[in-house]
């Protein structure tokens, strides 16, 4: 198979060669070489000048997949970031579930910080995020720091940050789209979304449906997501923006295929609201923000064939809400001031319930808050050098306080290229569900936990080539961490075990070789000291975009190798390879696309999780509409 991929991967080389030669210097510049973010600041700033490593998907890479679910875009397109998954369509909760985020071998749990619009957000009482509400619909880019976030957004940003910035209509008018998809395993798959803008008011409304039998006996799985989006601009200086969603989904848990589960079952209600009110002047600018989620489960562990079924479920409702405001100052020139404070409250109920409703025991009935002000600077000299620095001090109810520093660089000697280096800390306090909740005899609580923390040194080289057609990044890093909190392969239950390092090198490009044709590739490499779950150590991704007038063709291809997908440490190598093909009828507002897809082309087999082997090849075909 590795030969089969090499020669692969020297066609993909070769076809580029090729059609390069002939691509001609008449071919405008098509990378964006400023492109802006905001999760590394709060505020609109250009990518090159925070020495953070950002990764920012748009839109269109978004639509291109066809994918309803967003992370599975993330795990192929980010360079480090790696997601776990157990079947042909959704993630689940509790036991078996997937939907971790890694990020240079940090976070399992709630190590990476997964953000609404700048806004966190996780199940308050287990901590962990839900991956199952991240629908591909609703998203206008996703930008990832690589690295702590902890400066800017407080303990669960330890290994990193995805920011998931939501849609608005931008255009006056109205704009609507609808897509259906049918696939392998009864899969079925249905979208319709609206944008409305009108003077200084705008909307956008979607509506999900994903559901189906799954690839196993009792794997079956559906879901629905509901997003509205409402702003309206004051005036020319204020804008007030508020936006609510819901999600509820029913799944069964198979169990490990070498212990298969009967009556194994989940009835979930999620749902997230925040509402923000947001100033614009020439030498300041801001917000201030306030969010609510929350959370309702309904769970049954099931049993094995031989044993008899529980009399009883598993029920939990949780919270978390908080406040957020901050402030840029520009007073003198080149230079910009921010001030943030933010509060945040979380926590829930756990208990078990007969089936008749009545109370059997109370697990949890807990809740954190915290307090937290931060102040960044960053000063620019000679438009060619940046300095970052910033500190945040966050008290936390339960384990006291913290103080955040990072510092950080950016030099662009010369056009198209940039030199980056930085210093951050990362740190995360024990979520409930690690200190008081257990799960099985393989899951233990520990109230003992300490705060899991962690340094992050990385330095990184950007450079544009060939009139900006070609640009590529590659980035060290290093992370010197302690009192990481993993189950004890021998007792089951949560520990500190002390001292980790990670160390690794990262690789973006992106090749404009024709106007119609297009390549990007990102490749990974992790050391650990400890063997870490769902982190490999080599990661490659290589797709290839031909466009022909209404037709698009895309090919790509993940390898990973050395994934260890239990505490046991078995080690999982395979390569995925996957294609999308289609045609697009109408103009550009007004437009019908017709497209079929397929994953995992070569029918590998391959676990993610232990015990829940993935589907081999699967095909999918629908269409697009936009009217």
């Amino acid at each position: 198979m590795r030969k089969v991929i090499q020669h692969i991967y020297s066609v993909v080389f070769l076809f580029c060669i090729v059609f390069s030669v002939h691509a001609g210097s008449s071919l405008k510049d098509t990378l964006d070489i400023q492109e802006v973010v905001v999760t590394a600041t709060k505020t609109r700033v250009n990518k090159n000048n925070t020495p953070l490593s950002i990764s920012v998907i748009t839109r269109q890479e978004i639509e291109r997949s066809s994918e309803s679910a967003l992370l599975p875009v993330l795990s192929q397109r980010v360079p480090g970031l790696f997601v776990t998954q157990r079947g042909i369509t959704g993630f689940g909760v509790s036991t078996g579930s997937a939907g971790t985020v890694n990020i240079r071998g940090v976070g399992s749990g709630n190590k990476v910080l997964m953000l609404f619009d700048g806004q966190p957000q996780w199940a308050g009482i287990y901590g962990h995020s839900l991956p199952d509400t991240y629908v591909a619909s609703d998203v206008d880019k996703v930008e990832v720091i690589r690295g702590p976030g902890s400066l800017l957004y407080g303990s669960n940003a330890m290994g990193g940050v995805v920011n998931i910035i939501t849609r608005s209509q931008h255009e006056e008018g109205v704009s609507a789209h609808a897509r259906a998809m049918y696939g392998s395993y009864n899969t079925q798959k249905y979208m319709i979304n609206n944008g409305v803008r009108s003077g200084k008011f705008n909307s956008f409304i979607s509506l999900n449906h994903d559901r189906t039998d799954g690839h196993r006996d009792n794997s079956k799985f559906n879901i629905t997501n509901g997003f509205v989006k409402i702003g309206y601009d004051i005036s020319s200086h204020y804008s007030v923006v508020g936006d609510i969603s819901a999600a509820y989904y029913d799944l069964r848990n198979p169990g490990k295929d070498t212990d298969p589960l009967l009556d194994g079952w989940m009835h979930i209600w999620r749902g997230i609201a925040s509402v923000g009110v947001e100033n614009k002047y020439q030498k300041y600018s801001g917000a201030i923000k306030a969010f609510y989620s929350w959370g309702n489960h309904k769970i049954n562990d099931g049993h094995e064939a031989d044993e008899a079924a529980k009399d009883y479920l598993f029920r939990s409702t949780d919270f978390n809400y908080g406040v957020q405001a901050y402030e840029s100052f520009f007073i003198i020139p080149n230079n910009q001031f921010t001030l943030g404070v933010d509060y945040k409250n979380w926590g829930g109920n756990a208990w078990n319930a007969f089936f008749s409703g009545e109370r059997k025991d109370i697990i949890a009935d807990k809740s954190v808050h915290e307090l937290a002000g931060y102040a960044i600077m960053q000063q620019e000299f000679w438009n060619q050098f940046t300095l970052n620095a910033g500190v945040r001090y966050e008290h936390n109810s339960t384990y006291g306080s913290e103080w955040v520093p990072q510092a950080g660089f950016t030099w662009r000697p010369f056009g198209g290229n940039s030199i980056k280096a930085s210093f951050s800390k990362g740190f995360r306090s024990p979520n409930m569900r690690e200190l008081y909740i257990t799960f099985g005899p393989g899951n233990k609580a520990n109230a003992d936990l300490n705060p899991e923390g962690m340094l992050n040194y990385e330095v990184s080289i950007g450079q544009y080539f060939w009139n900006n057609r070609i640009h590529a990044e590659v980035t060290a890093f290093y992370i010197d961490g302690k009192n990481m909190i993993q189950v004890d392969p021998q007792s089951g239950q949560l520990e500190n075990v002390g001292k980790f390092y990670n160390k690794g090198i990262e690789l973006d490009a992106d090749i404009q070789v024709l106007r119609n044709l297009r390549f990007s590739t990102n490749y990974s490499f992790l050391h650990t000291n400890k063997e870490i779950v769902a982190a490999p150590k080599h990661k490659w991704f290589l797709e290839g975009l031909y466009t022909w007038k209404n037709l698009s063709i895309t090919l790509n291809m993940q390898s990973i190798f050395g994934l260890y997908v239990s505490n046991l440490m078995k080690s999982e190598d395979y390569t995925l390879l996957n294609g999308r093909i289609a045609y697009k009828i109408g103009n550009k507002k007004q437009n019908i696309t017709l497209f079929v897809k397929g994953e995992n082309l070569t029918n590998t087999k391959y676990t993610i999780n232990e015990g829940y082997p993935m589907p081999g090849a699967i095909a999918m075909g629908g269409f697009d509409f936009k009217f």
